[in-house]
């Protein structure tokens, strides 16, 4: 008896055209980079058009932001750049390229510029002086177009609480007052009185005066000089973190109640 065949005994045999395999190892590491590329092209075009985190390492601007607070900052602000267009490194420094152009600064604003004597660094201050304005100081009192910005004195204790190490030690009195549209809080040092005048100034076109709010341990215009148009990166949104790291030069803080904070 003969045996049987299981199947189709009319249906050949499939034909064996060699293994089915994946992407090499190269392949795979191609994809991975061109991947990481991609994600990293489009985070930093985001951050040098849209919005760019900075870190407040120094007081000049207590109580406003305090040593140690991470900040959002609005790069499109004042205007929609070309990415890229205002970088700076070293001896490189470019100008902004606007596709277009929204309202200047206003009086008040928190702003971040590249530092005039040093575009590689990033300085933070407030907007005190527009174009054509004039400006002086008298015995800490800013004139503003003859015009006294109005401070009110108002108790420290709440903000001394949160004071970086390094100030408790002074005299300060806080005062609350309102620059432009914004009320901010400025302190001063009552035993300072190395920079307490300023000669009556023409601010130029396209140029700022700026200041910080710790009055008398900030290094700003009253010393340098105005801030080009150009210079200036953006407006200072919010806190979305505050921490002084371990090991540095400032005792370790953790201030999580700061996180949120409206840069006003």
């Amino acid at each position: 008896m003969n045996d049987q065949v299981v199947g189709d005994p009319q249906t050949p045999a499939p034909e064996v055209k060699g293994e089915v395999v994946g992407p090499t190892r190269k392949q795979k590491a191609i994809k991975e980079i061109k991947s990481i590329t991609l994600i990293i092209s489009v985070v930093m075009v985001f951050r040098s058009v849209f919005f760019e985190p900075f870190r407040i390492p120094s007081g000049s601007m207590i109580p406003t932001l305090m040593i140690g607070d991470f900040i959002l900052v609005n790069k499109f602000a004042y205007g929609f750049k070309l990415p890229f267009s205002d970088f700076s490194l070293g001896s490189i420094n470019w100008s902004p390229i606007y596709i277009f152009k929204r309202d200047a600064p206003k009086r008040g604003d928190v702003i971040v510029f590249k530092y005039p004597k040093d575009p590689a660094v990033n300085y933070i201050k407030r907007v005190v002086g527009l174009p054509g304005d004039s400006i002086k100081i008298s015995n800490k009192v800013v004139y503003i177009n003859n015009k006294k910005i109005e401070t009110k004195e108002i108790p420290g204790k709440e903000i001394m609480s949160d004071m970086d190490d390094k100030f408790r030690s002074y005299n300060l009195k806080f005062y609350e007052t309102k620059t432009g549209e914004h009320t901010h809080v400025i302190q001063q040092d009552s035993d300072n009185y190395y920079k307490v005048d300023f000669n009556e100034r023409i601010i130029p076109k396209d140029k700022f005066f700026v200041m910080g709010d710790n009055r008398d341990f900030s290094y700003d215009s009253r010393f340098w000089g105005f801030v080009p148009s150009e210079n200036i990166k953006g407006r200072a949104l919010f806190v979305w973190f505050s921490m002084i790291l371990p090991f540095s030069e400032h005792a370790f803080k953790f201030r999580p109640w700061r996180i949120g904070t409206g840069i006003n």
